[in-house]
């Protein structure tokens, strides 16, 4: 299965969007706020690392915040630098502490 086709998956119980490849598993940790989440923490594998894998798992997140009119509080430093670097995505950001 290629970076490209594995599904990402969102676990309620363990409060992440989680990524399964070649045997390794990706993940963005969050919390429920009301109408956001907080993003707390990102987790890309070693053997996984400088493939996107990170960036995919964002991506995923605030698309699926985004389609569920939730806001987005970037808790975590690498979600942080994600949406620095995709202004397109700056009209999700809920404040730093803020929920």
């Amino acid at each position: 299965m290629t970076d490209a086709a594995a599904p990402i998956v969102l676990n309620e119980a363990q409060r992440r969007f989680s990524l399964a490849i070649e045997g390794h598993v990706a993940y963005v940790e969050f919390e429920r706020l009301p109408n956001a989440i907080a993003c707390t923490h990102t987790i890309v594998p070693q053997p996984l690392e400088g493939r996107g894998v990170g960036s995919r798992l964002v991506k995923h997140v605030l698309d699926y915040a985004a389609a569920n009119q939730l806001k987005v509080r970037p808790d975590c430093s690498f979600v942080k630098a994600w949406i620095d670097r995709h202004p397109e995505y700056q009209r999700l950001l809920l404040a730093h502490g803020a929920g």
